[in-house]
């Protein structure tokens, strides 16, 4: 049983996970923010590697990645950086990108250094079902890397069901079809596609992200999923120089006590 398994074997309800740019907003921090995360009770991480025309992302993410490419990061400086990733940090951990980058540094060998530096799995926005089942499935499986499908609330429910057939750990909610960095939207509409996802009782747990940035939100996604992913608001913390000091008080203002 991997990590991020043997989380949602363990935790069921409530849980939280923070993503923020590998090399934002020093290259070198990367796991000087992981490690803060751990011991201030997040339950995941999702660390992105930037890109440069990140279309889903909102300028707060933009930025980020903009600035971490300025620092000089890369895939290779990335995978340097996460050797000593299961030296400090235990809880699992995520990659998130767009394909792009991936495809360049070659799927196969992504998915080996990924897996060799304790990575548990793989958010990839932007890379089709079709593809991954049908040409890259076989690295992921291999390297034991869970890739993570995304859901909108435009998603028909037969894709969903075929995306809960294909994951074996979670599968990501999006709150909307918008950019990152927007309010959690809680209109009828989007009541009823949380209602319509919890009702079709998947096997795989469903995190909420997109919208997520205090402790209303995060209550409020619960509701409908096992937990939330808090990204923007996070990143917008880190751009304050005493960021470290601040992520503790950051985390119990989004989730008080379990």
């Amino acid at each position: 049983m991997n990590r991020l398994n043997h989380l949602f074997a363990t935790r069921k309800d409530n849980l939280l996970s923070i993503y923020y740019t590998a090399g934002y907003p020093q290259l070198n921090t990367t796991l000087d923010i992981a490690e803060a995360l751990e011991k201030a009770g997040a339950d995941f991480l999702e660390i992105g590697f930037p890109y440069s025309d990140p279309v889903a992302d909102g300028p707060t993410i933009q930025h980020s990645s903009q600035q971490a490419l300025d620092n000089g990061m890369t895939l290779n400086l990335l995978f340097e950086q996460l050797k000593d990733l299961r030296k400090r940090v235990t809880i699992p951990v995520l990659l998130m990108g767009y394909f792009n980058p991936i495809v360049q540094y070659g799927v196969e060998e992504f998915c080996k250094k990924a897996a060799e530096a304790g990575v548990d799995g793989v958010i990839v926005p932007d890379l089709p079902m079709y593809e991954y089942e049908t040409m890259y499935a076989g690295f992921f499986k291999d390297n034991k890397l869970s890739n993570i499908f995304l859901v909108t609330p435009q998603t028909s429910a037969d894709r969903i069901r075929k995306i809960d057939e294909l994951s074996n750990s979670f599968i990501y909610l999006l709150s909307s079809s918008s950019i990152t960095g927007g309010s959690l939207d809680v209109s009828d509409s989007i009541e009823d596609y949380y209602k319509r996802i919890k009702a079709m009782q998947l096997k795989n747990p469903a995190i909420i992200g997109f919208g997520i940035g205090d402790n209303a939100t995060f209550k409020k996604a619960c509701e409908y999923a096992n937990g939330a992913i808090v990204g923007s608001k996070f990143v917008k913390l880190l751009e304050s120089e005493d960021y470290l000091e601040k992520i503790n008080g950051f985390i119990h203002s989004i989730r008080p006590s379990l």
